[in-house]
């Protein structure tokens, strides 16, 4: 389903970046090359490498490209946050969110929309027949299976990868959502939206894809967020546990 033709739905392609300089001119490329009628927006969380700046750059060149600068307090999931609140206040009808880093393929964008139809959210799945990992070693592999299993069990969520950003969302579902009772901040936010759009009664959908580690750029998971990613599912949880 391509958001090209004037009767399709308004679509926007979120990326959030931190010294994503490399990466984003190409994924902005792949992006529009596969989806000519979405627009993109950057949210930079202010990059020392001057990413922002060539998103700025990008936006004057093609007026598909939007870009939000953020200040104060980073974090994937508040620059998430403020993407959806950005899809929500400008109309559109689905967002799908992606990483800068190149590890999400913006050729199986299509696959999403194919689903969404009857979907609220369509998650993209390592976990699924069709999806797989490469460019990892065991520990890392080890890692992501315990946090999904971690975070399927603690908030009864039924995708088979709850921990990945690769996601088309529908902007009502989103906009049922208090984004101000958001606490997750890291990598746990991606669990906690899924979580709130369950209370919110949507309905879950999950298209393979093959994730490739980054080639260019550093990584910005580390022990100190995964400890609090842990701690912050525990207080999901206990959310869950109260809400019942």
């Amino acid at each position: 389903m391509p958001a090209d033709g004037p009767d399709e739905p308004r679509l926007l392609v979120a990326a959030c970046t931190y010294n994503e300089r490399e990466n984003v001119p190409v994924l902005v490329s792949r992006i529009l090359d596969t989806q000519p009628g979405a627009d993109v927006v950057i949210v930079d969380d202010g990059s020392p490498d001057g990413t922002g700046d060539l998103a700025d750059e990008m936006a004057a060149a093609d007026p598909r490209v939007k870009v939000i600068h953020r200040e104060g307090e980073r974090g994937l999931g508040v620059a998430t946050v403020d993407a959806f609140r950005y899809a929500i206040e400008h109309g559109y009808d689905l967002v799908i969110n992606l990483d800068a880093d190149l590890s999400h393929p913006p050729e199986a964008i299509p696959l999403f929309l194919e689903r969404i139809d009857e979907f609220e959210v369509v998650v993209g799945s390592r976990y699924i027949p069709g999806g797989g990992i490469e460019g990892w070693g065991p520990v890392r592999h080890v890692m992501s299976r315990c946090i999904n299993t971690y975070s399927r069990v603690l908030l009864g969520l039924t995708p088979r990868d709850v921990s990945g950003s690769f996601r088309c969302y529908r902007v009502d579902v989103l906009r049922e959502i208090d984004f101000d009772d958001v606490f997750s901040k890291g990598y746990a936010f991606m669990e906690e939206v899924l979580f709130r759009c369950r209370l919110a009664g949507a309905e879950f959908a999950e298209v393979p894809f093959v994730f490739i580690d980054r080639e260019a750029g550093d990584s910005k998971i580390n022990a100190a967020e995964c400890v609090r990613a842990v701690v912050d599912l525990a207080r999901l949880a206990l959310l869950r546990r109260f809400r019942r």
